[in-house]
């Protein structure tokens, strides 16, 4: 008789959401650069309703000693898919984890909330250590467009 899903062997290696951030050592130490990710899977509910809400989550940094590894960040994002939260807290929340984790020069989390009751939501929060500031934006004659370290 065929299983059914449900009663599939758990497997050990298997991924489970954390809230632990792995960090290697910066390559770079010496220069400010820009590290972008686009998270498009992000979920939390809705702490009033517990619907779930959906959002795109824009992380830019630079980095200063150390850089966040890309599957605990995976899996520190994954670890909000069952809490209540609100848009502004977590957003926060989630900025002042990966600050913690890795004391960048500059961070900004950008969470791009899906539509909800006709509304769009937006909540940016920033980071900057105390001393650092950004080189000046370089215009690129061909282009017309800045090519700066921060947006």
């Amino acid at each position: 008789m065929p299983r059914k899903p449900s009663q599939r062997p758990a497997n050990p290696n298997a991924s489970r959401p954390s809230q632990t951030l792995d960090t290697f050592p910066n390559p770079a130490k010496q220069r400010d650069f820009l590290i972008r990710m686009q998270i498009p899977e992000f979920t939390c509910l809705c702490p009033l309703t517990g619907q779930p809400d959906f959002a795109t989550l824009h992380l830019d940094y630079i980095a200063d000693q150390r850089c966040v590894e890309l599957k605990s960040l995976k899996m520190y994002v994954w670890s909000f898919r069952e809490r209540g939260a609100f848009h502004e807290a977590v957003t926060n929340e989630m900025l002042d984890h990966i600050v913690a984790a890795i004391q960048p020069r500059f961070a900004r989390l950008t969470a791009k909330f899906n539509v909800r009751g006709g509304i769009f939501t937006d909540v940016v929060a920033e980071h900057r250590k105390r001393g650092w500031k950004p080189l000046p934006a370089v215009i690129l004659p061909e282009s017309g467009r800045a090519s700066a370290i921060i947006p």
